[in-house]
């Protein structure tokens, strides 16, 4: 049977991300639940392991995006035959990283790239995102494989900032990550689904409260505001697990 731990009470707990401008909650009780570790493929639900498994990936990817401010996607594809290697592509991918921060002075890069397998049988080709101007010449130099593509994210509303722009792009990297969780075919065992710089997490706020609207009202008061978009599992028929709840600022 599961315990209270020390320092835990129950109520609303709610992480906050503030530069990425998001948080989520659930409610807690005093029992807790003795989670055993479940090997690989040996889920009770397999479907919705998977499901959670893709929800929790995508939501850290989009807070990587967001805190970071990653609006430019870029696309590195291989020259002739492609590449078909998993492990060659992340050695690859490793050494365009490096010779891109060289080319930009040393300095530290903060980045995400997801691979994808191409549907014409070429092999994999990398989608990657990054928050500065990079030179396309420099791109281009770095990559030294094939060919390139970097677009700054466009076509938003009016008075749109990097912010909503990063949310863009982690929507448009999200796809790739969540063919992995839908199709076993996509995703090498033992490989990440998508690689980050070190040294760029979002860092996270701890929040406690009574209540769903007192926790998003500490939240808020980060930002100032009201969230411009609110999540709750009470609007989900048959919803499963605990309350829950989801909250995102506008940048």
């Amino acid at each position: 049977m599961g315990s209270l731990e020390l320092g835990d009470r129950p109520g609303w707990g709610f992480s906050l991300y503030p530069r990425a401008g998001e948080g989520g909650g659930c409610f807690v009780s005093s029992y807790r639940p003795d989670w055993s570790y479940v090997a690989r493929g040996s889920a009770r639900d397999p479907v919705r392991a998977a499901e959670e498994a893709g929800r929790r990936a995508r939501g850290k990817l989009r807070r990587f995006c967001a805190a970071n401010r990653l609006n430019r996607l870029g696309t590195l594809t291989y020259a002739g035959e492609g590449c078909h290697d998993p492990l060659q592509v992340r050695a690859d991918v490793g050494a365009f990283f490096r010779a891109l921060r060289f080319g930009l002075g040393g300095e530290a890069l903060a980045y995400v790239w997801v691979p994808e397998w191409h549907k014409t049988g070429h092999g994999l080709h990398v989608h990657f995102a990054v928050g500065r101007y990079v030179p396309r010449s420099l791109i281009v130099e770095a990559w030294g494989r094939g060919f390139v593509h970097i677009k700054l994210l466009g076509d938003l509303a009016v008075g749109s900032g990097a912010l909503a722009e990063a949310r863009v792009a982690a929507r448009y990297l999200s796809k790739y990550v969540a063919k992995t969780f839908a199709d076993p075919t996509a995703r090498v065992l033992g490989l990440h689904r998508y690689d980050v710089a070190q040294g760029f997490q979002p860092a996270k706020v701890s929040l406690h409260g009574r209540s769903p609207d007192d926790v998003l009202g500490q939240a808020s008061e980060w930002f100032g505001v009201h969230p411009e978009y609110r999540w709750s599992s009470a609007d989900v028929e048959g919803w499963a697990g605990p309350p829950a709840i989801w909250a995102q600022w506008a940048g």
